[in-house]
């Protein structure tokens, strides 16, 4: 009988030590968090990894073409969440966010530190995270050499000297093309297709992208594209000389900062509903405090080329240098974006194209 009891308390030691064993290993295995993201987003391996280190954390972003792309899928997905946060969503888009619904609120303790202007949600479902100015840049050197004077506001664009020097970006497939348009409706209002027609009648040119308009139109990028002048990015003269083959001391290309020559371009976090286990949504939490940290707000101007919405977050050297912020950027509320966005695209097309 003494035996069978040793043998017992023996089994019943041995099942309690492999139970302990085991509920040890479960709780120290990391949690995955998941991110669906646009195809431009980039961050340091260094920076992702400090956060799954300290919250014992697997990190996998889920890349799913553009801002509209990446919303469009949040949305036909929102009974069954692909992931637990969407970065990537911008002021273009974010009322459309809000009315399908796909967010939860969170309102993180960094936001006191960021600027009222970022934030465009008061739910506090969508979170500013960065900014950005897109601008027509221009080619210093072009403008030089023709002693031709740089245009200084959007109506000096028609005038005839300018005649087939600008390319711009088709509002119906990229994302600056639509900004560019916007930055015309502030500042024209009611009568911004005028505007337009004289662009037109001045033989703008018009091409799908960004990629094709700045790489295979614009002269100051490869140096043979017949246009001194693109709708692009005021961090674009800070990539000129950072991407440079050989050294410059100097970028080739500056950009027009004029009152509403520019469109500012936010984008936002939200944490998707769905991720409603207290584990997961902690998390989720944790994540977007750590993209308003200044280690995550520092690590994105060389990453994406935008600006930080941490006022603390420290700028790399080459953006002091060389981007340039306008004072007077133009910009236009999400919702009445929402309301007019594809009409405004339409008549465009139906004045630019036709």
């Amino acid at each position: 009988m003494k035996k069978l009891t040793l043998l017992f308390s023996t089994f019943l030691f041995l099942f309690s030590a492999c139970s302990s064993q085991s509920t040890a290993t479960q709780s120290t295995e990391p949690q995955t968090l998941k991110i669906i993201t646009h195809d431009s987003f980039a961050v340091s391996e260094e920076v992702i990894k400090s956060f799954e280190e300290e919250n014992n954390a697997k990190v996998v972003f889920l890349q799913s073409g553009d801002a509209g792309a990446v919303l469009n899928r949040a949305i036909l997905t929102k009974d069954a969440p692909l992931a637990d946060l969407l970065f990537g969503v911008d002021n273009t888009f974010l009322s459309r966010a809000l009315e399908a619904d796909i967010f939860e609120s969170y309102q993180s303790p960094a936001l006191a530190d960021i600027d009222d202007s970022f934030k465009l949600d008061s739910t506090h479902r969508a979170t500013p995270v960065d900014y950005g100015d897109v601008c027509i840049n221009y080619h210093k050197a072009y403008f030089a050499e023709n002693n031709l004077s740089v245009p200084q506001s959007l109506e000096d664009l028609t005038k005839p000297e300018y005649s087939g020097l600008l390319v711009v970006e088709n509002p119906a497939t990229s994302s600056p093309g639509l900004a560019f348009l916007l930055a015309t409706i502030a500042h024209f209002e009611d009568s911004y297709l005028d505007f337009w027609s004289a662009l037109k009648e001045n033989d703008v040119v018009v091409v799908d992208g960004w990629e094709t308009a700045y790489y295979t139109n614009f002269s100051g990028s490869s140096g043979h594209g017949p246009q001194p002048m693109v709708v692009s990015y005021a961090t674009s003269p800070a990539a000129e000389v950072i991407f440079a083959e050989t050294p410059l001391d100097d970028a080739p290309t500056a950009s027009i900062l004029g009152p509403d020559t520019c469109f500012r371009q936010i984008e936002f976090v939200g944490i998707l509903k769905g991720t409603s286990q207290a584990r997961q949504r902690a998390l989720a939490e944790k994540f977007v405090d750590f993209m308003l940290s200044e280690q995550f707000q520092e690590d994105m101007p060389l990453q994406m080329f935008v600006y930080p919405v941490n006022p603390d977050a420290a700028l790399p050297e080459e953006f002091v240098k060389y981007a340039q912020v306008p004072s007077q950027p133009a910009t236009l509320a999400p919702e009445e974006i929402a309301a007019n966005r594809d009409r405004w695209i339409q008549e465009w097309t139906d004045v630019v194209l036709k």
